[in-house]
């Protein structure tokens, strides 16, 4: 068994990784309205941005494999000072995603135990265990991270099960269809959620701390990718299933509280469903934390030229955990904006989307066509069919939601 977990190991997990970052309490929520909206329409765009997803993460695995990491790519070519403002700028959303995540992590304890454990506190404990875990090995890290996605796979499978879903339905659902501007803007929620931008640094860097440093490996990298796409996007399917057989029929439109799923899954299914939809929202907030922050030390060590020892030096911890200390001020920042919960947990991926996505979406771009750094290995015109496609739509994104989503944040710091 343990010769088997090892194989595994060897060759799957990095992925594991790379999932557990974009599927958090967001993507939770988006793939629940998407079904209460729409019912099954949109499965056809889970499928379509796991596809991207998984494209820009082979992108930016050979990028690290034939070529380097992208921040070393950005400092080679904007220098330190410029490398460093862009990745202080970037860590800024990372910082945003924390907070909403132990922001998520916090209430849903405080539900699961009925407000005699209230989210505040919790929010801050989360943080505290976000620190330990992340400071520990990577292949530590990577076993803790992938048996997370595995049981929440499980979890909501046993749902959706449970959920009895038209399976005609379902399949007709892979078919690409847009009724109205709202399943526009929810498939593209669902896209920006899947093509996270901090995994473009991440992959190129862990690709060789995983050892794969030769052509041979690129196989290796494509099926551990096809692997963890493959769970989060049946995850992600589940979710859209279980709300569009469970709380589109019973009446629900919208997901306006953060219970809102958990209690219409308890009125249908009993209360075992929603302990299983909290603890699943716990599990995918939690396992988003370590991967996400993880960027900010390594970016701003690489912008500055400075060898980060694989994760393992006392200044990328230092980073790393200063960095998941401002993001237990969730509770703080609630008080400050007025936003709630489900507010923070949606708005601030979108922040990310909105500024963070096209940038890193560019650099990508540029890089992995840079013939100086990947030699032979540069995209095919293939491949940058798909990533111009990431390109403009994250242009696209930003331009059309950057002052809605600006406003959502701020507003009620300048009223």
């Amino acid at each position: 068994m343990k010769e088997l977990l090892a194989n595994f190991f060897d060759r799957y997990g990095l992925s594991f990784i790379m999932v557990a970052s974009y599927f958090g309490s967001g993507s939770i929520f988006i793939a629940s309205q998407a079904g209460v909206e729409y019912g099954y329409v949109l499965i056809w765009a889970v499928i379509g941005a796991v596809l991207l997803g998984f494209m820009a993460q082979d992108m930016s695995a050979r990028l690290g494999i034939f070529g380097d990491t992208l921040m070393t790519f950005i400092r080679e070519k904007l220098g330190k000072k410029g490398a460093l403002v862009l990745a202080l700028f970037l860590s800024i959303g990372c910082i945003a995603w924390t907070l909403a995540l132990t922001a998520a992590v916090g209430k849903s304890v405080e539900l699961l135990t009925a407000g005699s454990l209230p989210w505040q506190p919790i929010a801050v404990v989360t943080g505290v265990c976000a620190i330990l875990v992340g400071i520990m090995n990577y292949d530590h890290v990577e076993k803790v991270m992938t048996g997370m996605m595995f049981l929440l796979l499980i979890l909501y499978l046993v749902v959706a099960g449970a959920s009895q879903p038209s399976v005609s339905s379902v399949i007709t659902g892979f078919i690409p269809s847009l009724p109205n501007t709202g399943a526009m803007l929810l498939g593209a929620a669902i896209l920006g959620t899947t093509a996270l931008w901090p995994n473009f640094f991440l992959e190129s860097i862990l690709v060789k701390q995983k050892g794969w440093n030769k052509p041979k490996h690129v196989k290796m990298m494509r099926s551990d990718l096809a692997m963890g796409y493959s769970v989060g996007g049946l995850i992600t399917l589940a979710i859209i299933i279980v709300a569009a057989a469970v709380l589109r029929p019973a009446g629900y439109t919208e997901l306006s509280s953060f219970m809102a799923p958990g209690e219409a899954l308890e009125i249908v299914l009993g209360q075992w469903a929603m302990i299983v939809f909290l603890l699943g929202v716990i599990a995918a907030a939690f396992n988003s934390i370590v991967p996400i922050m993880w960027t900010i030390p390594f970016m701003i060590l690489e912008a500055l030229d400075i060898d980060h020892k694989e994760g393992s030096s006392s200044t990328f911890k230092l980073i790393f955990a200063g960095s998941i200390l401002l993001g237990m001020f969730s509770p703080l920042v609630a008080h400050i904006t007025g936003l709630s919960v489900v507010e923070m947990v949606t708005l601030f991926p979108a922040y990310n989307g909105v500024f963070g996505l096209p940038i890193t979406a560019a650099l990508l771009f540029w890089a992995v066509n840079d013939r100086k750094l990947m030699g032979i290995n540069t995209n095919s015109w293939k491949l940058n069919v798909v990533n111009i496609v990431l390109v403009l739509f994250s242009i696209y994104i930003a331009i059309n939601s950057g002052r809605g989503v600006l406003e959502a944040i701020f507003g009620g710091l300048l009223t």
